[in-house]
């Protein structure tokens, strides 16, 4: 084993030389022959860039492969990567439409299929087929639509390359893959050096495509491998976590355009990373949240041959289900300035009534909520031999327990708030749901089954985990809304006065979408106040502070909640914030009678 490790690293070692030496010789031939992606504004690079750094993956990757001897091993990979290289080359220099692409696409995968390798979902040979065929097309696709910010596509194609590589180097017979892949990550790495931000090259349609069918081809199965079906987790759930991000980005961005009435082959800045950077996220980091999301469904694809299967599935739920939540919220990001004057007729509109009901939403991850930690609280409570005994009982109350829990909440009013205004209010109405939920379910199985067989600790267990996953799941938009404010760039404020008409006037100038305030703290003159927060913002000090806040630059606005506030001190502040030119202003609270103006008044001749 350890001599095939280092043959394997020489392999990938041979591929990164290669690769950074072709790059070079890329960057020259694309700027000499016009090769370059220019400014747009559907694109996020701000400088022309060089596109065949996709011919420096290719070339070594192919060719190496080849030296390995095991050619006839990696025939399909090999020829479905090679034609897929000559399909994206072609785009990069002629710019071919998308339906040439897609039948082109559609055309290997086909090959790819009669050459016998299948995702082996179902036992029908004709669904599995389809679906493999929307696997192979659709993976491709996603690598190519993840190509839109400097490093993304590459790490991802690292991480998923690195994790399909971990599975076979410990596969028996599988020598020829790990090689390959081996060598398509050392070519991959080098690319990636030159392509974090800034990039100096991109790697094209030659370089996505590629990648995008290299790894879906190669996690398929081919119909000499044996199967185990009854693990359905390592058979479907671990490739799909291997690639969560490239299907993510694809699912978010084809939906975003239908409920938009844009094209779907229509490019733009609506894709997950340009989400993050418009919520405040710099391009590194967002691309850096992006990659350590792939490393973390990595960690637990791999984990799911390990781990027993129904520890596995709690894991890779709970990822998932926190994956659905962070993309709902990017879904609301605003992306598109200009919305299209008419939507298109068909299914759009469909799609976006369906999009509307937020409500189904929310029921429908309760149920998933439900379900998981009904589970998981049957499982930790019984990890043993006697599990598959309980597992039993687990199931058969399951819908019992499902249908009480949600019709409670509906009950309670827990689908009456919104996540964005998630409080201490909306916690209180989730905490008597779970708990009526539980007592009511406790009570249905006990009319039901006697409740023999039975666990107490099961339902001590199952409430705590469910109301910290519904609070979670509620408070993230608040959490993330938060993060957000605190990255924002805006009018720096500071707000004089720590107590409620602060935190007032905190909630609604951080609040306001016109205007965009950062928060640099409150300002009290309470000792007692002094080092505590208030709205998640620390309280800075006193007076002394605030001064030191103005003559430092580091405040453009000081508003005064405070209802005491002596001369003296008003006159300091003010001469303070006069010298730097820092807005000073008072918040006040009023009642004004409202009266209706006459209809009479309001027409004119």
């Amino acid at each position: 084993m350890a001599s095939d490790a280092v043959v394997l690293a020489l392999w990938g070692l041979a591929a990164l030389v290669l690769a950074s030496a072709l790059l070079p010789l890329c960057r020259g031939v694309a700027f000499r022959y016009g090769l370059v992606a220019h400014p747009r504004e559907d694109r996020w690079h701000r400088e022309p860039t060089p596109m065949l750094g996709g011919v420096a993956i290719v070339l070594p990757a192919l060719a190496l492969a080849l030296l390995t001897g095991h050619q006839n091993e990696l025939a399909v990979p090999l020829l479905a990567g090679l034609a897929m290289f000559i399909v994206g080359v072609t785009d990069d220099v002629l710019s071919l439409k998308p339906a040439t692409k897609l039948i082109a696409q559609i055309a290997v995968a086909s090959v790819i299929v009669l050459s016998g390798a299948r995702l082996h979902w179902t036992t029908s040979l004709t669904l599995d087929t389809v679906l493999t065929v929307v696997w192979l097309v659709g993976l491709t696709n996603a690598f190519n639509l993840l190509d839109n910010m400097d490093g993304l596509c590459a790490g991802i194609a690292v991480i998923a390359t690195a994790t399909l590589f971990a599975g076979f180097y410990v596969t028996p017979g599988a020598e020829a893959e790990a090689g390959y892949l081996a060598i398509v990550l050392g070519a991959t790495v080098a690319f990636l050096i030159r392509n974090v931000h800034p990039a100096s090259i991109f790697m094209g349609d030659a370089g996505s495509l590629f990648l995008g069918i290299s790894i879906a081809s190669l996690a398929l199965v081919s119909d000499t491998q044996v199967v185990d079906r009854s693990n359905i987790l390592s058979v479907v759930v671990a490739p799909v976590l291997v690639v969560v991000i490239p299907i993510a980005d694809t699912v978010l961005v084809t939906l975003s355009r239908l409920v938009s009435g844009r094209r779907v082959s229509q490019g733009g800045r609506d894709h997950t990373s340009h989400r993050l950077v418009v919520i405040g996220l710099s391009e590194r980091a967002a691309v850096g949240v992006l990659w350590a999301l792939s490393v973390g469904a990595a960690f637990i694809a791999i984990g799911v041959r390990s781990l027993s299967v129904s520890w596995a599935w709690l894991i890779a739920a709970t990822f998932i289900i926190a994956m659905v939540v962070f993309a709902s919220y990017l879904a609301q990001v605003r992306v598109y300035h200009d919305a299209p004057e008419d939507l298109p007729s068909g299914i759009t509109p469909v799609v976006v009534d369906f999009m509307h009901k937020r409500r189904v939403a929310e029921v429908l991850l309760d149920f998933c909520l439900v379900t998981l930690c009904y589970f998981a609280a049957w499982r930790l409570r019984f990890d043993g031999p006697e599990w598959p005994y309980y597992f039993d009982r687990f199931l058969e109350s399951l819908p019992l327990v499902v249908g009480v829990q949600l019709t409670t909440f509906f009950v309670v009013g827990a689908y009456r708030g919104l996540w964005r205004h998630f409080g201490l209010m909306d916690g209180v109405v989730f905490f008597r749901g779970v708990a009526v939920g539980t007592l009511a379910s406790i009570s249905a199985i006990v009319y039901w089954y006697g409740f023999q067989d039975y666990s107490r600790g099961v339902f001590v267990i199952y409430p705590a985990l469910l109301l910290l996953l519904l609070v979670g799941s509620r408070a993230s938009f608040r959490l993330i809304e938060e993060f957000v404010r605190r990255r924002r760039a805006g009018t720096r404020l500071a707000i004089y006065g720590a107590g409620e008409a602060g935190a007032l006037v905190a909630q609604e100038l951080l609040g306001d979408r016109h205007e965009a305030y950062s928060l640099v703290g409150f300002i009290d003159d309470d000792p007692r106040k002094q080092r505590l927060r208030l709205k998640g913002y620390g309280v800075l000090g006193g007076e002394r502070a605030l001064l030191d806040l103005i003559e430092e630059n580091s405040v453009d606005v000081v508003v005064v909640s405070a209802r005491r506030f002596d001369d003296v001190r008003l006159k300091r502040v003010e001469r303070a914030c006069r010298r730097k030119k820092v807005n000073l202003m008072r918040f006040t609270f009023h009642l004004e009678p409202l009266v209706a103006v006459p209809t009479q008044a309001i027409a004119r001749p």
